[in-house]
């Protein structure tokens, strides 16, 4: 018999639940944050539980089934808490409207498999936390070198460099003892492992690749937990068509109904004055931009410059307001009152912001941008801005987005035809 105010009644429904909290490992979440251990041994004894310790257990699911809600779809943390430059609202949940409907319906998992993010980078985080789990014991030594290891080099630390390959599955060792040769086999396996970390395929061990070659299993691990708890910060929706940024692996990729239509390389905000973390929608484009010159950058930049060498202004083809608007010759210019100045850069092929801008609200006064440093995108390490995100071969991919929003006008001899005149020209989106 059960009563009227115990909502876990159902058999069926306290399954489900105990099993979400059970197999919460797999998002990269704790159990016993749940009161797993407590809930097992209650269920137990439920047969034979009086009224009131009924209602107690009945409020201990109730309370484990919101926390783990809250947790899979909002996160664990605040992220505002950690990180100065996020600036993605914070998600909420209707907990008593889902939990009732969960229960009515007898729902639970299915409840919970909707609440988890739908991502597919979350689905793939979490598969690698699975094929780490099912590796071995990890007891291998940490690996120290003082230089450069080329390929035929022969040392003795390359016999633990090649037990960590073995051990990521990286390298096959071709026979029964491990020599200290750095031979064309193991160089293979440097690339693979150096290429799966995001690093320069080159075969060459330096520090870099050092260092991800001495990350335990327990720290990668902790890593693919950070990561989950940060996807589950995320809008749930990305839309049918998206541009998603990923910062420390420099990428742009262009996504319509779920394929990656472009991928691009970018250069992203230095450690000083780092990209903030944000979600919003492309407003516009602007091909021949002006550049107006940030704050940030007028006192960094700009002033100490200008102070050097007035024909700062010239060459890099500035032009000087005052408050009213009138324009201000450099020498003319009263470095005391720098900030006091709007500083704008007329286009061309060498603006700081290149030929085309693309635009959203925020409010960091940050965008995505072509260039004038364009080598910058060979390099291997492209945290160079000032916060702004810069795209290598921005015009084609804004021909690419254009051409979704009407493909009998964009094409390229047109977007051709508005840089070759030479006017700031803005496209709605």
């Amino acid at each position: 018999m059960h009563i009227d105010y115990e909502i876990w009644y159902n058999d069926e429904n306290r399954e489900d639940l105990i099993n979400e909290i059970k197999f919460s490992y797999k998002e990269g979440l704790i159990p016993s944050d749940y009161s797993y251990e407590q809930i097992i041994e209650l269920e137990k004894k439920k047969a034979n539980m009086t009224d009131s310790e009924l209602f107690a257990y009945d409020i201990l699911l109730t309370n484990s089934f919101q926390k783990l809600a809250t947790h899979l779809h909002c996160g664990k943390t605040n992220p505002n808490a950690i990180y100065e430059n996020w600036d993605i609202p914070q998600k909420s949940i209707a907990l008593s409207e889902i939990l009732y409907k969960a229960i009515k319906l007898r729902i639970v998992a299915t409840t919970f498999k909707e609440l988890k993010p739908q991502h597919s980078t979350y689905n793939s985080l979490k598969k690698s936390l699975i094929k780490l789990n099912s590796l071995p014991e990890y007891k291998l030594k940490k690996i120290y070198l003082t230089d450069k290891v080329e390929p035929n080099d022969t040392l003795n630390e390359i016999v633990q460099i090649k037990k960590h390959l073995i051990y990521w599955k990286d390298f096959k060792n071709r026979d029964s003892i491990i020599t200290p040769i750095y031979d064309k086999y193991t160089v293979q396996a440097i690339k693979r492992f150096q290429k799966r970390h995001g690093l320069s395929p080159d075969g060459v061990i330096g520090q870099g690749t050092l260092k991800a070659l001495n990350i335990t299993q327990n720290e990668r691990r902790e890593q693919i937990y950070a990561n989950l708890e940060r996807w589950r910060w995320f809008p749930d929706d990305f839309g049918d068509e998206y541009l998603l940024i990923n910062l420390p692996d420099y990428k742009l990729s262009y996504v319509l109904n779920n394929d990656t239509i472009a991928d691009r390389r970018i250069v992203v905000g230095k450690p000083s004055r780092e990209t903030p973390i944000l979600s919003s929608k492309l407003s516009n484009f602007v091909f021949n931009p002006t550049w107006t010159v940030p704050p940030t950058i007028i006192k960094e930049d700009l002033t100490p410059s200008a102070l050097k060498n007035r024909n700062y202004f010239n060459r890099n083809r500035i032009s000087i307001y005052d408050s009213k608007g009138q324009l201000v010759t450099p020498e003319n210019w009263n470095s005391s009152k720098a900030k006091s100045y709007r500083y704008v850069q007329i286009p061309g092929y060498d603006n700081s912001l290149g030929l085309v801008k693309f635009n959203f609200p925020n409010r960091h006064s940050v965008y995505l941008h072509d260039t004038n440093h364009r080598d910058y995108f060979v390099r291997e390490y492209r945290a160079l801005s000032s916060g702004c995100v810069r795209i290598e071969n921005p015009l084609q991919l804004s021909e690419t987005i254009l051409r979704k929003e009407d493909e009998k006008k964009w094409n390229k001899s047109e977007i051709d035809t508005i840089i070759n005149r030479k006017t700031t020209r803005y496209i709605p989106l």
